[in-house]
């Protein structure tokens, strides 16, 4: 597992309260919404909040972009590794 996919997957079980989850029980090229993790919008938002103060990433609710970052935790860790540094 890659530091920053565990980094990711770290931050969504705390931001979003995942108690008896575990980095391991997250799939990183599962989605996270719907069949995958199961996550909804307003774990959407809260999680866009939290890379945002971690990571410094912009996020914007709406874009498309925005639903493709949030894809799986690979996208995730794609996007935010892309950041300026």
């Amino acid at each position: 597992m890659q530091p920053l996919e565990l980094e990711i997957k770290q931050l969504i079980i705390s931001s979003l309260s995942l108690e008896d989850v575990t980095p391991d029980d997250i799939d990183a090229a599962a989605p996270l919404f719907g069949e995958g993790l199961g996550l909804d919008s307003i774990d959407a938002l809260e999680l866009g909040l939290a890379l945002q103060k971690r990571y410094g990433v912009t996020l914007s609710a709406d874009s498309q972009e925005t639903r493709q970052h949030f894809a799986s935790v690979d996208a995730l860790a794609r996007f935010v590794s892309a950041r300026p540094a």
